[in-house]
């Protein structure tokens, strides 16, 4: 069963599409990422144009965003407050990404940069993500226990002025670096489509040194409110949001995080950290592949209307 889509201007499988939102949408509430970084890849090599891709997949990440955020919230794992400051960097963020997005289409070098963007993060997360896991489960395996935070130790993270106190979090910790991660991610959420959890989760865990319990829902908030203004401003600058594509993708996805929750809860958190790493490397390693290997067709012309 085909349906069209009219910005892609291409017919597709309807249940391919809703595979992929549903797929993405499972993994998104598992690990507690947007999915972004798995569903824009996935239209891409659906043959949907990367400039669609980029801005309707941000439009799947805030549905099966919310979903997750809001099992989450009921069940008290989620730190609103935190999920606020990241906001406002994020918000900041996304606007300074769309002006980057538009420049790059402009130039015609979007497909290129945006490929090359995921190859190389995917890359480096997934293998350092991976690495990390590999250690955490042997120690898990010689009953080892190593805490990621112990009593009096901090970072020069922790010695930045402009302190706020997180109850959720128990956590006293400086906002310069809370905003400017949700800054960062802001960015890659307007130029790659993505909710960029791939990234703020590690960067929550491991640098804020922010409890596991809480990243996932909190990451998700965020993610949630940053690609709603994402895809707003992608629908009115570039005109480049199918609302088709992106309700398939949300009504799919929104299903799909449910399960992925559960699922979520019943793994130890090394281990879900070792799934995401290899998830990450796998994706990386398709557009790397897809990057080296030589196109099937090595001109295409591609027709506009003329403006009068």
């Amino acid at each position: 069963m085909t349906i069209y889509l009219p910005i892609a201007e291409l017919s597709v499988n309807i249940f391919v599409i809703l595979g992929m939102g549903a797929a993405v949408g499972f993994l998104s509430g598992m690990f507690g990422i947007g999915g972004g970084f798995l569903i824009t890849p996935l239209l891409i090599f659906y043959n949907i144009p990367p400039a669609v891709a980029v801005a309707t997949g941000a439009n799947q990440v805030v549905a099966s965003s919310f979903s997750g955020s809001l099992w989450h919230f009921k069940r008290g794992s989620l730190d609103i407050k935190l999920g606020v400051v990241l906001l406002i960097g994020g918000i900041a963020g996304a606007g300074l990404g769309i002006w980057i997005f538009t420049l790059l289409r402009r130039l015609g070098q979007l497909d290129l940069i945006v490929s090359l963007m995921y190859v190389l993060f995917l890359s480096v997360v997934g293998g350092l993500m991976l690495w990390e896991s590999i250690i955490s489960l042997r120690r898990a395996a010689r009953k080892e226990t190593v805490a990621l935070r112990k009593p009096g130790q901090h970072i020069w993270v922790h010695r930045l002025p402009m302190k706020m106190r997180f109850k959720k979090s128990k956590l006293y910790l400086s906002v310069i670096p809370v905003i400017a991660l949700g800054f960062a991610i802001g960015v890659l959420t307007s130029v790659m489509g993505v909710g960029g959890g791939f990234i703020m989760v590690p960067a929550m865990i491991y640098l804020l040194r922010i409890p596991t319990n809480v990243v996932i829902g909190t990451s998700l908030f965020q993610i949630i409110f940053v690609t709603a203004f994402t895809t707003i401003m992608q629908a009115t600058t570039n005109y480049s949001v199918d609302i088709v594509l992106a309700f398939l993708l949300m009504v799919a996805g929104v299903i799909g995080a449910q399960y992925g929750v559960r699922v979520g809860q019943k793994l130890r958190g090394e281990q879900l950290r070792a799934l995401l790493a290899l998830l990450v490397l796998a994706v990386g390693m398709r557009l790397g592949l897809d990057l080296l290997l030589p196109p099937d067709e090595v001109y295409s012309v591609i027709l506009e209307e003329a403006a009068f």
